[in-house]
């Protein structure tokens, strides 16, 4: 039989972060969120705090499109390692207070794949140690430049595995069943779902979404469809993006807040409205959450008829391997010239719909018109 797992505290972390150059930088970042987690455990006792969710990029930053865009020599020179020194004084903390702690979008270098930068998810827990590591699926071609496992399939698998439960983890440990996804992963089913069926009761969710994407209202991208991935998948989602940003090139409010806690029925428990520093505290109970996955009334699981959505998976959208060892991705114009593959196939599909005046063909032209006309007017790098 199971042992019961007491009610706990979760904290969503909602930090400033500075868009640092050099690994030596990341050091004020750090020191930051430490210390918002510190006041978190000790502000919220009564209930105690086993867990905390840092933002997508809270250690290093990015830069996007435009002046500020970062090439790849820009970011491996604050990557790290994990385990490294960054991550230890975060497991420093874990163990101190019997907690678990995940943070997201670290720039990190795998040893396996050198010369190249993947965006990583880990999660640490009270014995200091990493228990969980994440690489991010769906990185977006036109605004991510690291490596997905997805860009050196082949290998990747060759190295660590291609089975679900290896590509998509979840760590079954004392507070429930941890998973992770990371910012643009959340944006459609498919991680969410993975992380489903891995069994993931906890799904700590690291971004740093931006508001031309949609975070406040009316919009509330990042709300409405995070709701639904809690809802689809009967877990709790703690999502947390940055408060606001501090870099030459963007508005401080590039990334406005609005982290939150969902639970399994789609609820919002916990909300921070505004594009400010805040720590959000969240209980979680485990008992209720499987509990009420044993109803069979709406429930999300027992109902699920596979056998007619196997057309949609059979042959790639995104190409995979596009990027294998030795040739990762340099600019955003490279990774984003991708795209007019996928545009022929869903015209060619019928997926999509030509606009009227253009044929299904057209539309990959336009893309790369507009990559041209970006290049050659400073908007994206060309090297």
């Amino acid at each position: 039989m199971n042992k019961r797992v007491e009610l706990y505290t979760a904290l969503v972390i909602q930090p400033e972060v500075h868009v640092v150059k050099t690994r030596a930088d990341i050091q004020k970042n750090l020191d930051r969120v430490c210390n918002m987690i510190h006041f978190g455990v000790g502000y919220f006792w009564e209930v105690p705090v086993r867990l905390a969710v840092l933002p997508e990029y809270f250690l290093q930053g990015v830069g996007t499109p435009g002046k500020g865009e970062s090439g790849i020599a820009d970011q491996m020179a604050k990557a790290v390692t994990i385990p490294g020194p960054e991550i230890d004084q975060l497991g420093a903390i874990a163990k101190q207070y019997d907690m678990y702690i995940c943070g997201g979008g670290v720039v990190e270098e795998v040893p396996e794949f050198p010369g190249r930068w993947f965006n990583t998810n880990f999660i640490v827990g009270p014995t200091g140690d990493v228990v969980l590591k994440y690489h991010k699926w769906h990185i977006p071609a036109y605004i991510g430049l690291g490596t997905s496992p997805h860009d050196l399939f082949d290998a990747y698998c060759q190295k660590f595995g291609g089975d679900i439960k290896t590509l998509f983890p979840v760590v079954d440990t004392p507070i429930g069943k941890l998973g992770t996804m990371t910012c643009h992963d959340g944006c459609t089913p498919e991680v969410a779902r993975a992380l489903g069926y891995n069994g993931v009761e906890v799904l700590c969710h690291p971004a740093a979404l931006q508001e031309v994407e949609g975070v406040s209202e009316p919009w509330d991208f990042w709300m409405f469809t995070r709701r639904a991935r809690a809802h689809d998948n009967m877990c709790y989602l703690l999502g947390a993006n940055w408060g606001k940003v501090n870099y030459e090139f963007y508005p401080k409010a590039f990334c406005p807040g609005h982290s939150f806690a969902i639970d399994y029925t789609g609820l919002v428990l916990r909300h921070v409205p505004y594009p400010e520093e805040q720590v959000l505290a969240v209980t979680i109970d485990i008992e209720a959450l499987r509990m009420y996955r044993t109803k069979a009334s709406h429930n999300c699981w027992v109902d699920l008829r596979t056998e007619g959505f196997k057309q949609i998976y059979e042959k790639p959208l995104y190409p995979p391997n596009r990027f294998p060892p030795g040739k990762p991705p340099r600019t955003l114009a490279e990774k984003v010239s991708i795209c007019k593959e996928v545009f022929d196939e869903l015209y060619r599909r019928g997926t999509f719909t030509a606009p009227a005046g253009y044929g299904p063909g057209d539309i990959s032209k336009l893309l790369q018109e507009r990559i041209e006309y970006a290049q050659n007017t400073g908007r994206l790098r060309k090297s």
